[in-house]
């Protein structure tokens, strides 16, 4: 979608068409199917329902304390180290990255861009459509942490991450498997998709405020 518009001169409003359509084609799905579209958790509790929102955060709260100092070291080492090691292996030359202390210019609206127009439609669609309908063909095989799991688990977070590429291919979209493992396994761990669209929207803002600050990419807001 993003090579269209760039290719076409399309204006950059075009691109919300992705969340849209990420929110109401399994809802005509499910219409077409005959079946009744909240049987799938593709929708998120009234703010006046406190219990998911507590356990959604919560979990959060568990997960990012679990995996936040290891990944920033992950990325450092990998932006300061491995990264233009490899390139070196290949003859090119790479930029010198490290931490600068360059925050996005708008950190506030870099947290509702991802957390509206990215994490809750996302999550909408591949945890809570593709994934609980893959999980009608799949029986429940593992139980991690708390969570019943089967061949669904793995299946969208692969499907998850080939969308991204549709969207805006990248060469290192496959990682995007391993943070999408996390997102079935809150979904499967909660009943729904609160708990995942909020630690997506985190793991998007804080790895953009990390490029930022390494300079790695120069645009500041989304």
């Amino acid at each position: 979608m993003k090579i269209l518009v760039d290719s076409t001169g399309l204006p950059d409003i075009v691109l919300a068409a992705v969340p849209i359509l990420f929110m109401y084609a399994p809802v005509l799905l499910c219409r077409i199917r005959g079946v009744d579209p909240w049987q799938y958790p593709m929708h998120l509790p009234s703010f006046r329902d406190k219990e998911p929102w507590l356990t959604a955060l919560k979990l959060n709260v568990v997960v990012i304390a679990v995996v936040f100092v290891p990944w920033l070291f992950a990325y450092n080492l990998w932006q300061t180290t491995i990264f233009p090691w490899l390139l070196a292996q290949i003859g090119i030359r790479a930029p010198h990255w490290g931490f600068r202390g360059t925050w996005p210019d708008d950190l506030w609206m870099l947290i509702g861009y991802h957390l509206f127009f990215v994490a809750i439609p996302e999550e909408f669609f591949y945890r809570g459509y593709i994934q609980t309908r893959l999980r009608e063909v799949f029986r429940p095989r593992w139980t991690i942490l708390g969570a019943r799991l089967g061949w669904e688990w793995p299946l969208t977070a692969v499907i998850f991450a080939i969308g991204h590429s549709i969207v805006h291919p990248e060469w290192w979209h496959f990682a995007i498997f391993f943070p999408a493992l996390v997102f079935g396994w809150m979904r499967q761990r909660t009943g729904g998709v609160l708990a995942g669209a909020l630690f997506h929207a985190w793991a998007n803002v804080q790895v953009t405020t990390l490029d930022t600050l390494y300079v790695v990419v120069s645009v500041h807001h989304p």
